[in-house]
């Protein structure tokens, strides 16, 4: 009997291929076979909202691949991952082959081990039709949203804009976290320090600091931090001259013994906020990386592994399995005393609606840890693997135990109290292997933040003596800035997308320029404050926090039975069809007001003014329309700003970073101008002619060109970016992207004598419009 498994990628297929062996034939179906078409909205509002699915462009002949090698098969097993997108494209591709219908099983897998799969294999289901609805929902949700918003943009702001349902809400919590930055108002405080020792000159004396915590019973801060006691440079130091006439002992010594437990295993948010905050890895980047590790890596002879199990999941669940191994690999490696005492699984707030066939992130093997890989490993997948496997192992660990002592310097009539603290760690517990420190953020100038250090071994009521006294000025500090890493935090705390999502949505509201980047923080544009200012005023419920979270649940609820996909949209699509057509009726053009610029007008001598069009800012005379002189408009800031990355200088071994130059980006070195090198921007794709990398240039005339790093001595140009794809048809190791004439994005073989192309599914068109 001989059996056919399709899944997604080929990745996957060779994975699972060496698993089943010659029984079975392993074909890959790249992704979704049918999609909504481009050129029209798709969906049918007036018969149920019916969506035409049409076969994706370039998908021919592999649907042909697939119907042929169907035919030969008495059993067909679907096998795309376990999700909504996978049990679509499951779907789509059961509706394709048209089949014997008997004969077609869904199976699902977490991890593509053997023992998974063939567990799969033995116990066969069918296709999921709620999970289909429920994704079907979202589609048909995002392409109403999408199809109708853009033109609504593209006449009211400027053309080529686009917005959609979840990306505009997230654009919405960055504008807004910078309008609280613009109107907060720093408030001044002052802080006071003493610097003690023991007051026995016998003995040998130790110092230590200590910060003022109150005075006459009163809080220096209030424990909010909105209160001050101290609120300029006067009263601290009136305050000061009160204090040196003092004389202190220690009136108590506090200790308690605090345990600090170990993280969960990682989840797709969690994941990406870590992979950002130590590897400056973005959410696409990450998830890229993880898809790789799911779907096998070739380790030599062995052929290709899945290291870890499915990346996207809101479950921290741990099968018994591989709780047990993690718990033998500890006591093997650190000792008994380092296993988690309890067994019971994780509760988290998300419990009650994550489905007990999913697991958190953790590795397939423990006995293959990230060092013993890593000859067969990138460097990313084996900074990536190396963080799933030891936060993954940590989970299982017991707790570290602190002791926190805190000394209560008093004067004798208990008027000014100084307190020192300072902490032990009396067991390592899960830190000996993983460290989970927050980052900090040192410019806040919070005196209360000390240096976590050993306090001198003091008696209770010894005297000390003040040695010296200072007073620190301070400044409130306005909300940060949202990074990649917090935006996706706060995403998932709001309710807002799924994991499955978080990656889309940043990538898609920086592609958009809604929103920039600058010094790793997300920063919105003009355009993006624009566009915020225009839905929100217009389609108050679509950009509603609550309301979005709202339908993210209702999505849920078609997914577990308890809602009908065409209720749900039904009920969507009335209220903001009637907010459309009332906005195109009444909304007249949006651009901001003109800026007064220092520019001359070369022309006439009236000042220039920074002023909005079609297509972005531009200078213009002030002086319009008896002047109607205009030129571009050079943004320096957003010309010279810089990217992080996680390359290091050849040089110096500092970090390199992203600049833009006269001829395009390119790597530099952070430390510039102390030292000057630079590089050229690598794509990570190998030169077909002699193994070089294939960087990006940009020629005299501005234009971007990618050439390999040997240039001019090797020969390889093209005028199309390079995508590290390889083709399905001929292997070669990667696709050339280019745009047509109606502007989709064409992938096509970089090899002259292979024919492979295929349409690029836009945002719009995938998971978040």
């Amino acid at each position: 009997m001989k059996s056919l498994v399709i899944v997604e990628s080929p990745a996957k297929a060779r994975t699972i291929n060496k698993i089943l062996g010659k029984a079975y034939t392993v074909k890959a179906s790249i992704g979704h076979v049918r999609d909504l078409p481009e050129k029209h909205l798709g969906v049918d509002v007036d018969n149920g909202f019916k969506p035409e699915y049409i076969i994706i462009p370039g998908k021919e002949k592999i649907i042909t691949e697939l119907k042929k090698a169907a035919k030969k098969a008495d059993r067909i097993y679907l096998a795309p991952d376990p999700d909504r997108e996978g049990e679509a494209i499951a779907w789509h591709i059961a509706e394709v082959l048209n089949g014997d219908k008997k004969k077609i099983y869904r199976i699902t897998f977490n991890e593509i081990t053997e023992k998974a799969v063939k567990e799969a294999i033995k116990n066969p289901g069918y296709i999921d039709m709620r999970k289909v609805d429920a994704q079907q929902a979202r589609r048909v949700l995002d392409r109403l949203v999408g199809y109708n918003l853009s033109p609504l943009l593209w006449r009211k702001v400027r053309k080529g804009l686009s917005a959609g349902r979840v990306q505009s809400v997230a654009v919405r919590l960055v504008v807004e976290r910078e309008r609280e930055i613009r109107a907060f108002k720093p408030q001044e405080y002052w802080s006071i320090s003493g610097l003690f020792s023991t007051h026995d000159k016998k003995k040998e004396q130790k110092s230590f600091k200590a910060i003022l915590y109150k005075y006459n019973g009163k809080l220096i801060i209030n424990r909010d931090k909105k209160e001050f006691l101290l609120k300029g440079e006067k009263d601290a130091l009136k305050l000061i001259k009160k204090i040196e006439t003092l004389e202190f002992s220690l009136k108590d010594i506090q200790k308690r013994l605090r345990k600090k437990n170990p993280p969960a295993p990682f989840i797709t948010s969690t994941l990406q906020q870590e992979a950002s905050r130590k590897l400056r890895f973005t959410p696409k980047k990450t998830m890229m990386i993880a898809q790789q590790l799911y779907e096998g890596v070739e380790l030599g002879e062995e052929g290709s592994v899945g290291l870890i199990t499915y990346m996207r999941t809101d479950s921290t669940r741990v099968s018994d399995e591989a709780r047990e191994a993690a718990r033998q690999y500890i006591v093997d490696k650190y000792g008994a005393e380092y296993v988690l005492q309890s067994k019971g699984r994780r509760k988290t707030k998300k419990a009650a609606k994550v489905q007990d066939a999913h697991e958190a992130i953790r590795p397939t093997y423990l006995d293959r840890p990230p060092e013993e890989v890593k000859k067969y490993l990138t460097r990313d997948q084996y900074s990536l693997y190396r963080l799933i496997w030891r936060r993954f192992v940590a989970s299982q660990m017991a707790p570290a135990e602190i002791e926190h002592t805190t000394f209560i310097i008093t004067d004798p009539k208990e008027k000014v109290e100084f307190r020192a603290t300072g902490d032990v760690v009396k067991f390592k517990g899960y830190t000996v292997l993983y460290s989970d420190d927050t980052e900090v953020d040192t410019t806040s100038g919070d005196p209360s933040r000390q240096d976590s250090s050993t306090l001198p071994l003091l008696e209770k009521d010894s005297d000390l003596e003040l040695k010296e006294v200072n007073a620190h000025q301070h400044f409130t500090q306005p909300p940060p800035r949202y990074t990649e890493a917090s935006l996706i935090k706060a995403l998932e705390e709001k309710g807002i997308g799924r994991p499955s999502t978080y990656a889309t949505i940043i990538t898609t509201i920086l592609q958009r320029k809604y929103v920039k980047k600058e010094e790793g923080k997300l920063v919105p544009t003009t355009l993006g404050e624009l566009v915020n200012d225009l839905l929100v005023e217009r389609f108050p419920e679509l950009m509603d926090v609550g309301f979005t979270a709202k339908m993210e649940n209702d999505l849920d609820g078609i997914e577990e039975g308890k809602s009908d996909w065409v209720k749900v949209v039904s009920e969507f699509y009335g209220p903001f069809s009637n907010e459309l057509n009332d906005a195109l009726k009444t909304l007249g053009r949006i651009k901001p007001k003109d800026e007064e610029t220092e520019v001359v007008c070369e022309n006439c001598g009236k000042p220039m003014v920074k002023r909005w069009g079609r297509h972005g800012w531009f200078l213009a005379c002030s002086g319009f329309p008896e002047c109607k002189t205009t030129k571009p408009l050079e943004e320096e800031k957003e010309k010279n700003s810089i990217e992080k990355t996680d390359k290091k200088c050849p040089e110096c071994g500092s970090e390199m970073v992203i600049r833009q130059g006269r001829y395009g980006r390119f790597l530099a070195c952070s430390r510039y101008p102390e030292c000057k090198t630079t590089m050229p921007l690598g794509t990570g794709v190998k030169c077909p002619l002699d193994g070089g990398e294939i960087v990006e240039r940009k020629s005299r005339k501005g234009r971007v060109f990618w050439s390999c790093s040997n240039w001019p001595d090797c020969r390889f140009a093209s005028w199309h970016r390079p995508v590290a794809e390889p083709c399905p048809d001929c292997g070669a190791g990667f696709l050339l992207e280019k745009k047509d004439r109606e502007g989709k994005t064409i992938l096509y073989c970089q090899n002259k004598n292979c024919k492979y192309k295929k349409t690029v599914q836009t945002e719009e068109a995938a998971v978040d419009a």
